[in-house]
C-alpha cells in the first residue's frame, strides 16, 4: 500500500538517528509545501480540458455517429458522418469487403450540446465502409459544413491526425442513447478478433467505459483536445473467446487474451490521409493505408 505523502516523509525522517519528532515534522511541512507548489505550477501550466458535449454527434436508426472533418476540410465541402462499418444499412461488410462511393439516402438526427435533436441530415452516398482491419463508415452528406453551422450553430468534430497515447482521458459520446462514458485509453491491441473479422491496432478502454449496444459508431473524444481519436465499436460481453460480441486480443506471437466486460474502439487518425480535396475519399493518396476494394 502506498503511504500518504506526509506520512511517508515523516516515517523516513523519524528513522534517521538524532532527529527529533519536532524537527522531522517541520521538515515534512517544508517538503509538503514545496511539493504542493510544484503540483500547483504543473496544474497551471497544463492546457485546460475542453468540456465534451453531444454537439456534432448524430443518432442513426441503429447506432451512433458524428459529423467530422479533417484539418484540411473546407467550410464549403460536403460534410462527413463517421460511424462503424457494421452500422451500414447494407449490412455487415464481409471480411475483405470494402464499399466506396455507394449511393445512400440515409438520414441522421443531429444533436446539440445538451443532446437535443435539432435537425435531420441526409447522406448522398456511403463514401467509405469496411470491417476489414478497422470498423468504420464515412457518409458524405448533401449539406456542407457551412450550411450545417449556419442552420444549427453546430461545428463538426475534428479528426485527430496522430496515433493516440495510452493513459489519455477520453469520452465516448453516444448520440443514439444521448449518454456519455468517461475513462482512459488503457492500451492498444495488436489484433482484435471477433467472429469472422479482425481489426488492427485497436484501442482498449479502461473498465469504466462500459459501452452497450447502440453506442457503436460513437466518437471517442480526447478530453484535452476535443478531437476524435477513435470510433467506438465493440466489447466482450460474456467472456467467450473470439466469437461475435466477444472479441479476443491476439498478440504478435499469436497469444490470445480474453477480457470480459472490456470495450474497444478503432483509431481515427488512419483515415485522415485518405480524405482529399473536396472531402473525397482517395485511397491512392500518399499516406492512406485503409483497405482498398479487391475489384
Amino acid at each position: 500500500m502506498n503511504k500518504p505523502l506526509a506520512g511517508a516523509f515523516l516515517a523516513a525522517l523519524l528513522l534517521g538517528a538524532g532527529v527529533s519528532p519536532a524537527a522531522a515534522a517541520e521538515s515534512v511541512q517544508v517538503q509538503v509545501r514545496e511539493q504542493r507548489q510544484v503540483q500547483e505550477t504543473a496544474t497551471q501550466d497544463a492546457p485546460a480540458a475542453k468540456a465534451v458535449t453531444f454537439a456534432g454527434t448524430v443518432a442513426l436508426s441503429n447506432c451512433s455517429g458524428s459529423v467530422v472533418r479533417s484539418p484540411e476540410s473546407a467550410p464549403t465541402d460536403p460534410a462527413l458522418v463517421l460511424s462503424n462499418g457494421h452500422c451500414l444499412e447494407t449490412g455487415f461488410p464481409g471480411p475483405g469487403e470494402v464499399l466506396v462511393d455507394r449511393p445512400s439516402t440515409r438520414t441522421f438526427t443531429l444533436l446539440d450540446a445538451s443532446g437535443n435533436g435539432v435537425g435531420t441530415l441526409r447522406a448522398s452516398k456511403i463514401a467509405y465502409g469496411t470491417m476489414t482491419d478497422t470498423d468504420l463508415a464515412l457518409y458524405e452528406l448533401t449539406s456542407t459544413y457551412q450550411e450545417i453551422e449556419s442552420a444549427y450553430g453546430i461545428e463538426a468534430l475534428e479528426l485527430e491526425t496522430a496515433h493516440p497515447v495510452a493513459g489519455t482521458a477520453i469520452t465516448v459520446a453516444s448520440g443514439y442513447w444521448k449518454r456519455t462514458y468517461s475513462c482512459d485509453i488503457d492500451g492498444f491491441v495488436h489484433r482484435l478478433k471477433e467472429g469472422r473479422w479482425t481489426w488492427k491496432d485497436s484501442v482498449r478502454y479502461t473498465p469504466e467505459c462500459r459501452t452497450i449496444g447502440g453506442t457503436s459508431g460513437s466518437p471517442v473524444i480526447d478530453d484535452a483536445t476535443g478531437k476524435v481519436v477513435a470510433v467506438n465499436n465493440t466489447g466482450n460481453e460474456n467472456g467467450q473467446e473470439c466469437t461475435d460480441n466477444n472479441p479476443c486480443e491476439v498478440d504478435e506471437n499469436g497469444g490470445v487474451t480474453v477480457r470480459e466486460g472490456i470495450n474497444y474502439a478503432q483509431q481515427a487518425y488512419t483515415m485522415v490521409p485518405c480524405i482529399g480535396t473536396g472531402n473525397k475519399i482517395d485511397l491512392d493518396r500518399e499516406g492512406c493505408g485503409l483497405p482498398k476494394p479487391t475489384s
